[in-house]
């Protein structure tokens, strides 16, 4: 397994505007597709559902979607800003989200991949974006790692055992690739509802959905 800083590569910054990350944040909202082009997430649920993992992903693509609507319009100031006294900020959510979920549970538990994963000694390192890692960088990389986690989900049966166990919690169980999913929206909800307090704390903005 492969543990330290990823390589950055300096993407468009212009893509930032003044007035907030709308481009950052724009090509997955409440409105459109999930990541791979297939499932309709939006305020409705989906009419027809035809297998169990179109169900789980259904579930989950609708939180994940909801990161994006609840920092929509947020100044990169103010994805930059910590607001409770652990001192964590929207920005570091959604990169710990890409890195320590969807890259983790999915690619890396599940798939059995070798993957790099930013933790290296520095205890919740991923939850800390540097001023070299713009907005845009942070907000395509959890795209990315969603469009890979589904593709792991599209290609490993929901019953199958994930192919590796993290050495640093040899007794966790882990029976199969729902059990995986399952965890992943109540991890990604649970995210949601700090995100949801956090954007009330920094503009007074309520009901996103």
């Amino acid at each position: 397994m492969l543990f330290g800083h990823r390589s950055r590569s300096a993407l468009d910054q212009s893509a930032e505007t003044s007035n907030g990350c709308e481009t950052c944040l724009s090509g997955y909202d409440t409105r459109d597709v999930s990541p791979d082009g297939v499932r309709t997430v939006g305020r409705s649920y989906a009419h027809r559902i035809v297998t169990e993992a179109e169900t789980l992903l259904e579930f989950l693509d609708r939180q994940r979607a909801a990161v994006f609507t609840k920092l929509s319009g947020l100044s990169d100031v103010a994805l930059r800003s910590a607001v409770f006294p652990s001192g964590w900020t929207c920005l570091g959510l959604v990169q710990h989200l890409a890195l320590d979920d969807e890259r983790y549970w999915f690619r890396w538990i599940a798939a059995g991949e070798t993957v790099e994963l930013q933790q290296g000694d520095i205890d919740g390192a991923e939850w800390v974006v540097g001023p070299d890692w713009t907005a845009q960088n942070v907000f395509d990389l959890y795209r990315a790692e969603i469009r890979r986690a589904n593709a792991v989900v599209a290609t490993i049966g929901l019953d199958a055992p994930p192919m590796r166990t993290d050495p640093r919690w040899p007794d966790w169980k882990i029976p199969n690739l729902r059990w995986i999913i399952l965890h992943m929206i109540e991890e990604t909800a649970r995210h949601v509802g700090h995100l949801d307090t956090a954007r009330e704390l920094l503009d007074g903005r309520t009901g996103l959905v």
